[in-house]
């Protein structure tokens, strides 16, 4: 029992001596990640995670430098306020899942699906505001904070089972099981956390210029389309998973608003300008997804049909091409996927799936040379299970 009263107590004096300010609400806290830490983290994890979440918008890259301009505004008031000097920078993502995220220390990213929902460019402020407090109050940094606390209660008591007669191989286990758990549930953040994002949110509208009742109309829309159950509901899934509308904080951000002060920029046809493209563009990314709803069900007719659709309406959209590809090499057809996947490389280069499912094609009609080289492209871009084996399966050949 000693050896649990030494942990114990070292978890107590660590969050003693790790105790600080948060730079956004003022409020003490327990504080073991550095803003340095922060920042490491999120340049550590921002490249592969945008992978992972779709890639970047290569065939509308002014969507970017729009959204960057506001997260600028934005950014120089949290940074004034908060008096800390965070990276900021945002990317917008080649997705139509409707959402946005932050990661500690400022790095953002807000999906073309989210885009196309918002009306004025006050409600895209409303949302950049709340992804910048999420990172600016160390949501993101607390999460981590909470699983090294957890996993250090948790090491304690699995030390006290083993002590009482389980063995240490199921210590272990159950220890890493837990500590994977936490991580899982950590992602998402809780109430008081998105009523802070919310409320400062919303300052720093003001702050940047903004009318904050974009705040209000876009928390109401929210709640409009997770009360709805039709087909565009069930879409918005994620982002209701991890951002969780009430009617709680339309009524909170109508009390803040009230607070603030009305008037400021509102930007309705400022914001359709600016994503015209990506307006005109819509009917394509709706034909792209029909098909791949149809390649789920294994309808490849209906899938090639609707992607070659959506290339009449967007001939360069990268995306399109890499999905017919898929669509053979799902079929077996592996040599007719190979000048789609070229197609998708010329289009959009930096994005691993292209170089994945063409490495695999290359592979299989004989070429191991040039699927290497793909495959490799791929890892580098995101490692991932499948590249790598068939990067094993090369090397093993070649002895």
């Amino acid at each position: 029992m000693r050896i649990i009263r030494i942990l114990l107590g070292v978890v107590a004096a660590a969050g003693m001596s790790a105790c600080g300010v948060n730079p956004v609400t003022g409020k003490s806290e327990i504080q073991f990640v550095s803003e340095a830490d922060e920042i490491k983290m999120g340049e550590e994890n921002y490249a592969p995670m945008r992978q992972a979440e779709g890639g970047e918008m290569e065939v509308m890259p002014e969507l970017t430098v729009y959204v960057s301009e506001v997260i600028n505004k934005l950014a120089a008031v949290a940074n004034r306020e908060s008096n800390r000097n965070l990276p900021y920078e945002i990317k917008v993502l080649n997705t139509s899942v409707p959402n946005a995220w932050a990661m500690p220390g400022g790095k953002m990213a807000i999906n073309r699906g989210l885009l196309t929902e918002l009306k004025s460019e006050s409600e895209l402020a409303a949302v950049l505001g709340h992804e910048i407090v999420h990172a600016a109050a160390r949501h993101g940094a607390k999460a981590q904070e909470r699983g090294t606390l957890l996993q250090g209660a948790l090491l304690a008591g699995t030390l006290g089972a083993a002590v009482g007669g389980v063995d240490g191989d199921t210590a272990a286990i159950a220890l890493g099981a837990a500590g994977v758990g936490a991580q899982m549930v950590n992602m998402k953040y809780g109430r008081d956390q998105e009523l802070e994002a919310d409320a400062y949110g919303m300052r720093y509208m003001k702050l940047a210029g903004y009318d904050p009742q974009g705040a209000i109309t876009l928390q109401e829309t929210f709640v409009r389309l997770s009360n709805a159950h039709d087909a565009k509901s069930n879409f918005f899934e994620d982002l209701f998973a991890s951002h969780p509308p009430s009617q709680e904080r339309v009524d909170r951000n109508k009390a803040m608003a009230a607070e603030l002060g009305s008037g400021g920029i509102i930007g309705e046809q400022e914001y359709q300008t600016r994503i015209a493209a990506l307006t005109k563009a819509k009917p394509a990314y709706d034909k792209y997804d029909q098909a791949e709803a149809a390649l789920k069900k294994k309808d490849y007719a209906a899938a090639k049909a609707a992607t070659n659709e959506a290339l009449k309406l967007l001939p360069m959209e990268g995306r399109f091409h890499q999905l017919l590809g898929e669509i053979e090499v799902i079929q077996k057809n592996y040599k007719a996927a190979i000048p789609h996947y070229e197609k998708a490389i010329q289009y959009n280069p930096k994005y691993f799936g292209s170089y994945l499912g063409g490495g695999v094609a290359q592979y299989e009609s004989g070429n191991k040379a040039k699927a290497q080289e793909w495959l490799k492209r791929s890892n580098e871009l995101l490692p991932t299970k499948p590249a790598t084996d068939y990067l094993a399966k090369i090397a093993q050949e070649r002895g």
